[in-house]
């Protein structure tokens, strides 16, 4: 839920200044020859190009390297834990005291790393999703610029509330970017 959450976010801040528009608006009029209004599903890029597919492969490997470390923690949480429930009664006051002392701490350190590495995936998906949208905001509009488009709306920030499937130059988009990526530049 979060990764798609981040991709809104981020697609709504990086086509801030994404639309294109060949000359200004009042010189070309609202009849403009040659001039349409397009959309782009930026999610839809990013789910389906192969640099984002490549983003969320790299970011899914580093969470699954993450979780590996946080489940070895639990574990180790929990034997502790078992061995207080079922040593406990047995040992000294003393000594009962240092195991909780010690499970407590150990169970604090637990939280930490999960925040922490919570906190360092969101900043790599943030890094990689901006690439990507750096890259694809600079083919948008050089489509925009070569095709002559009047307007180009992301189309599910910008509320579409219809567009014609004539209007969505989104696979184009995503051509192009697969394209401009398979030259040598990675997410």
């Amino acid at each position: 839920m979060g990764y798609w959450v981040a991709i809104r976010i981020a697609a709504m801040l990086a086509l801030a200044g994404v639309v294109a528009t060949p000359a200004p608006a009042a010189a070309q009029g609202p009849a403009a020859p040659g001039g349409k209004i397009v959309v782009v599903d930026v999610a839809r890029i990013l789910a389906k190009s192969q640099a984002g597919v490549a983003a969320r492969e790299q970011l899914e490997r580093e969470k699954a390297s993450m979780q590996k470390e946080i489940d070895t923690r639990r574990k180790d949480l929990e034997a502790l834990k078992d061995e207080l429930e079922k040593k406990g009664p047995l040992m000294t006051a003393d000594a009962r005291s240092q195991k909780q002392d010690a499970f407590d701490r150990k169970r604090r350190d637990a939280a930490r790393l999960v925040d922490d590495f919570q906190k360092e995936l969101e900043k790599k998906e943030q890094g990689m999703l901006q690439k990507v949208l750096q890259d694809i905001s600079g083919i948008i509009e050089k489509l925009g610029k070569d095709r002559k488009y009047y307007l180009i709306v992301e189309k599910r920030g910008a509320a579409v509330v219809f567009a014609s499937p004539e209007s969505d130059i989104t696979d184009e988009i995503i051509k192009a970017y697969d394209q401009d990526s398979g030259r040598g530049k990675k997410p």
